[in-house]
């Protein structure tokens, strides 16, 4: 059996891979690397929403909550205990976790549009809490955190941090695939596909779904962490409820519960606006329409879990070109003397 039928999105996600690792030297483009790099921390969080979403089917609309715990955290510890940010990173990861745990064991036994509320008040909670709290610097935020250093080198430009980000989305991207096909994401998909039955068959249901709930956070605190370090300032507005509408829609638009998709929904969510800067400012009424039409041209995603299904079309059109060629043939053979 091939790699690539075992592993339908590795091929594809080898190539991005090698195109990515030589981006800033190819493009030298101070610009162009920032907007990759933004890419990449929606591309994280994507995958960590794609555990309560896609796997789970939860809707979280406030996933933006521990995005911004895992920034805070970080910031605080740097800024005023001058901790590195390495060190930070485990503290954030249990900060989110006590908030994923503190808002999911109330909330995770409701289901559908009640969920998706609840979710939405933490992340404006969260967000209201950075804002008027004097310790987290109020509407301005906190300014000059430290950059990140790895084995005594300081990174300091956005080259540097792009690298970072992209080391983490092939981390992230391998401990999704490798939960996926665990029990764990076997139990996922089984509460997504029917929660009544899930529980008939033995699945602890509350519990799972408080599992992918910890587990999306731990995602959104590292990236966080590392978005605090890269950006060296964090405000309130970068974490509300519009940063939750991104990674949402990057799930959807890739595809509820695809791992590939989720990399290419948020790829698609942040570099099309860039593309569009030449219509101005109509640039998000473009950008709205193309959602629109791939969410009615691929209601299932650009990449579903199913996968594109392009060697099912080349198989397909293998056998047509090989009808036509013998029709044709039987109509030749037919016409002769």
């Amino acid at each position: 059996m091939s790699l690539s039928r075992t592993h339908p999105g590795l091929p594809v996600a080898l190539v991005a891979l090698g195109v990515a690792a030589f981006l800033p030297s190819l493009v030298q483009n101070t610009y162009v690397v920032s907007v990759a790099m933004q890419v990449e921390i929606l591309m994280c969080l994507a995958l960590g929403l794609n555990f309560v979403v896609g796997l789970c089917g939860m809707l979280d609309l406030g996933f933006a909550a521990f995005f911004a715990i895992g920034s805070y955290t970080t910031g605080l510890l740097s800024v005023d205990l001058h901790w590195p940010i390495l060190a930070t990173v485990p503290i954030a990861v249990v900060a989110s976790l006590i908030g994923a745990v503190f808002i999911g064991t109330p909330t995770l036994r409701l289901r559908s549009d009640y969920l998706a509320v609840i979710t939405l008040g933490f992340g404006e909670i969260i967000q209201n809490i950075a804002t008027n709290l004097n310790q987290t610097g109020g509407p301005e935020g906190i300014s000059g955190i430290a950059p990140l250093s790895l084995a005594g080198l300081t990174i300091t430009s956005t080259a540097g941090y792009f690298y970072v980000f992209l080391v983490l989305t092939v981390l992230f991207t391998w401990v999704s695939y490798r939960v996926r096909r665990s029990r764990l994401g076997r139990a996922w998909l089984a509460i997504r596909e029917d929660e009544d039955t899930a529980q008939a068959m033995g699945i602890k249901v509350y519990r799972f779904k408080l599992y992918a709930y910890m587990a999306g956070s731990v995602y959104g605190s590292i990236t966080g962490s590392l978005y605090g370090a890269a950006f060296i300032a964090i405000a309130p507005p970068s974490f509300g409820f519009n940063e939750s509408l991104l990674v949402v829609m990057a799930v959807a638009m890739g595809g509820i519960g695809s791992i590939w998709g989720a990399l290419l929904g948020a790829g698609v969510v942040i570099a099309s606006p860039e593309i569009f800067r030449q219509f101005a400012s109509a640039r998000l009424l473009v950008f709205g329409v193309l959602l629109v039409l791939i969410m009615v041209l691929r209601p299932q995603g650009m990449w579903p879990e199913t996968g594109l299904g392009l060697e099912r079309r080349a198989r397909s059109l293998a056998r047509s070109v090989r009808g036509f060629a013998r029709s044709s043939t039987h109509r030749s053979g037919e016409g002769a003397p």
